[in-house]
């Protein structure tokens, strides 16, 4: 039995902020006290300004609202070092969010216990990244941030969708998880209007409202959301076709190559298929150059058109030789 006041109601918060409710029954089981002890914990909560909302009846429950202030966060060692890492690193596949992470990184700095800055330490100075001046498209946080809370409760969302061609249509869909490739953010989902999982760009989600309405979760096909994005992404169609024939095993063009993994099918032991289309012409150019290995090509006129055309363009740059 948790006794102790003060570390119950710590407990107490710490338990509300791990997920979206409880019922005053598994508060009163994990804390080891009554369900009568659980309410005046809440109270007393209630009274240091945390914002804990409470629901009557059998579906009833205790949650922590937004408020008008942010509360204290309760994080346990590897929760705060994961998070100044995070926040040190955040600039890449977010937009405008570089200083505000910074200011939030110097915050968490000044209160972490001795024995942590040693680790974060460590962790900044060997980490190190590149950053481009284009990334193309970069997520929202905030957008980011609300379909992350959406994929957590299982709440139904309804927002409108561009597709590639331009196209904005309405849609309503089960959020099941996020998913980053590269400076793109996906959200994996099931559409309710098409009873089938679909794959959405962030970049392209417009207006997310929850519906109110919780949903169980359902099981994935392969049970592995990173897997299945990239096999669905490989699948769509793309304005520009080209599919290269290596002259190298599968294995060895896949450890050289990135984000094409699901796209290379091995013809024999010493030759493989890769498939390169895309809506981009430069970037099936620099897919294709970096390729270790001689290859013979299958492609859209245009694409042959862009390649002979770069390749003049590195012919003439080269220096004239005897």
């Amino acid at each position: 039995m948790t006794s102790d006041m003060t570390a119950r109601m710590l407990r107490l918060l710490s338990l509300l902020q791990t997920r979206r409710e409880w019922s005053g029954s598994d508060l009163a089981d994990r804390l080891q006290v009554t369900v009568r002890t659980v309410r005046r914990d809440i109270d007393r909560l209630r009274d240091l300004g945390y914002p804990v909302d409470s629901a009557r009846g059998h579906a009833g429950g205790y949650r922590l609202a937004p408020g008008t202030d942010l509360p204290p966060l309760l994080l346990d060692d590897d929760e705060a070092v994961a998070i100044a890492v995070a926040l040190r690193t955040a600039a890449g596949g977010l937009t405008g969010i570089e200083e505000t992470a910074l200011r939030a990184l110097a915050k968490l700095e000044l209160v972490l216990p001795r024995r942590l800055r040693g680790q974060v330490t460590a962790l900044q100075g060997a980490v190190a990244g590149i950053a481009w001046d284009d990334r193309g498209p970069r997520a929202d946080p905030a957008l980011l941030a609300a379909l992350a809370v959406a994929c957590r409760d299982h709440e139904v969302l309804t927002f409108d969708y561009t597709t590639r061609t331009g196209a904005t249509t309405p849609r309503r869909v089960e959020p099941q998880h996020l998913v980053a490739s590269g400076p793109l953010w996906y959200l994996l989902a099931h559409d309710t209007a098409k009873n089938d999982w679909r794959v959405f760009r962030l970049d392209r989600i417009t207006g997310p409202t929850g519906t109110g309405r919780r949903v169980p979760a359902r099981d994935l096909p392969g049970d592995d959301p990173a897997a299945f994005v990239a096999d669905r992404l490989s699948a769509a169609p793309t304005r520009h076709r080209a599919v290269a024939t290596v002259q190298a095993p599968a294995d060895h063009v896949r450890a050289h190559t990135r984000g094409l993994a699901t796209r290379i099918r091995p013809l024999d032991e010493g030759r493989c298929l890769v498939d390169v289309s895309d809506d981009s012409l430069t970037r099936i150019a620099q897919t294709l150059a970096g390729l270790t290995a001689d290859y013979t090509l299958d492609a859209d006129p245009d694409v042959v058109d862009h390649l002979r055309a770069a390749a003049r363009r590195a012919l003439h740059a080269l220096p004239a030789t005897g």
